[in-house]
């Protein structure tokens, strides 16, 4: 069979593999090269399975409403009249109950653990490198009261078989020595043992390599305009670069896949870019960076080793499409990098970069068909597109092939 990928970030080149692997004739476009749109060059690099929460709860709830009244350094509220941000806010709303947290962050993490299981296949079949830390993550609490308002989010992951060990300062230290000079700034933590990190950008644009030598096309510098079709079944694609058109298609365009089926096929995805940015420092001689990766609650910093490099990422903003960005933007992700990591590199050289994670109300991605009997979604990853992104390539594989997918999608579908 032949299909058409719509989207060269980690997803869609994740997917590209395991349909290559089932035998079909698979071919990519994107704008960008593989690896550099979108979320997977610049994101925090964690394959955060032990911290896989929705982000729909009643405290979610309140942190929205008090944006609106006092500005906050890490989740920025610029309130949008148009029908996208609109619909999706009260979607999001509406998921803000603990039953409904409860079901979504369930779901969330089943994906993830299976997605992981993915990614270790796919790391065991390849053998290249990508900055590939299986040491762990360590999710890090300033204060007690903080770490102890999350115990319920502990529970619910260590009751489903997810391993998590509830540490105090020493035991953190013990973990990341490195943060000795900070550790005024460590109450204690959580270590997920079985959490990885890695460089998501030289994972994709490696396996793209592996990809091509399997038979795989990849085309760079093509801009979608639209998709046409003839009833219930999609006929080509229109580009810059001229009209594709396959057996099937698959949708992963991340953040901007709500406005291309919007337009082309008034199809209505729940699907908003919320901007996050990130930090790459390299490592130099002397330099001390975390020996594993994480997450400081309190500022909601995410950190990895990178090899000869270190990314710290932060911030959530509501603000559409704008994916511009300011050195004030970062004060807040470089003030509380140094202040927690102060040798962990040469800050000096540090690279700046902002991009929008595909968030859906729910937490888990848009996954199968619609309304189009050869369209297939894998898109609405939001911030743990990287964590997701080899079990929803073969799922989309599995479900292309008419298969059932090894773990449920009820609460995955196009929405």
């Amino acid at each position: 069979m032949e299909i058409l990928i719509l989207g060269g970030g980690v997803v869609g080149v994740t997917t590209a593999y395991q349909l290559l692997k089932d035998g079909h004739q698979v071919k990519v476009i994107d704008r960008q090269a593989p690896g550099i749109g979108g979320a997977s060059y610049g994101n925090a690099g964690l394959i955060a399975t032990g911290h896989s929460i929705a982000w729909g709860s009643p405290k979610a709830l309140k942190i929205w409403f008090n944006s609106f009244f006092q500005e906050d350094p890490v989740f920025r509220m610029k309130f949008q009249t148009d029908s996208q941000f609109i619909g999706w806010g009260l979607k999001f709303l509406a998921q803000c109950t603990e039953y409904k947290a409860k079901r979504n962050s369930l779901a969330k993490h089943r994906i993830c653990v299976y997605s992981q299981k993915k990614l270790q296949e796919v790391v065991a079949e390849t053998k290249f490198k990508y900055a590939q830390n299986t040491n762990g993550l360590l999710y890090l609490y300033r204060n007690q009261q903080a770490m102890a308002a999350n115990n319920s989010h502990i529970r619910l992951l260590q009751e489903v078989g997810q391993a998590l060990e509830i540490v105090d300062k020493e035991r953190v230290l013990e973990i990341i020595p490195e943060m000795r000079d900070s550790a005024d700034q460590i109450a204690g933590g959580v270590f997920s043992a079985t959490d990885e990190s890695g460089d998501s950008r030289i994972f994709t644009e490696q396996l793209m390599e592996v990809c091509r030598k399997m038979g795989g096309t990849f085309e760079s510098g093509v801009s979608i305009e639209r998709i046409e079709a003839s009833g219930t079944t999609i006929k080509r694609v229109v580009t810059n670069c001229g009209t594709y058109s396959a057996d099937s298609y698959v949708l992963s365009l991340g953040a901007w896949s709500p406005l291309l089926v919007s337009a082309s096929l008034g199809v209505r995805l729940s699907v908003y870019p919320v901007k996050g940015y990130s930090i790459t420092i390299p490592v130099e001689k002397g330099h001390t960076p975390p020996r594993i990766g994480g997450l400081h609650e309190e500022d909601l910093l995410g950190f990895a080793p990178m090899g000869d490099h270190f990314r710290v990422s932060s911030i959530s903003e509501f603000n559409g499409y704008d994916a511009g960005h300011t050195p004030e933007d970062f004060e807040h992700i470089l003030s509380t990098a140094k202040k927690l990591f102060p040798n962990a590199g040469n800050y000096e050289k540090a690279e700046y970069w902002s991009g929008f994670r595909p968030m859906t109300p729910e937490g888990t991605p848009i996954l199968g068909k619609g309304l189009h009997s050869n369209l297939f979604y894998n898109t609405g990853h939001g911030h743990l597109g990287w964590t997701m992104s080899c079990g929803t390539a073969r799922i989309t594989a599995d479900l292309i092939a008419g298969k059932s997918p090894e773990i449920s999608t009820a609460l995955m579908g196009v929405r």
